[in-house]
């Protein structure tokens, strides 16, 4: 895998608006006009998120009369982020509170 692909991937997660859309989705399939009133972000700004997020397979589109609903990768980036979770409860809160 290239050092490329590596900052694309990490670059997708380094954005806290981009993490805000993915653990929304990780509770279910949305549109964009419910992610944008749900996190209080205008639907330009979910939009070109949700761009980047598709580019790189977090996320799935479905189209559905005039709505495109969003959803979660729940092959690769729905178990990646429990784990990710569990990792930053052993590690990363301690962290956080000053321990070591």
């Amino acid at each position: 895998m290239s050092e490329k692909a590596y900052k694309i991937f990490f670059g997708t997660l380094n954005n806290k608006n981009r993490l805000k859309i993915i653990n929304l989705l990780r509770k279910g399939t949305k549109c964009v006009h419910d992610i944008s009133a749900e996190l209080k972000f205008n639907q330009t700004t979910v939009s070109h998120n949700l761009k980047r997020l598709l580019h790189c397979g977090f996320v799935f589109v479905e189209n559905k009369g005039k709505h495109r609903y969003y959803s979660l990768n729940k092959k690769t980036i729905k178990p990646l982020m429990g784990l990710i979770d569990r990792h930053m409860h052993h590690f990363c809160e301690k962290i956080a509170k000053g321990e070591r």
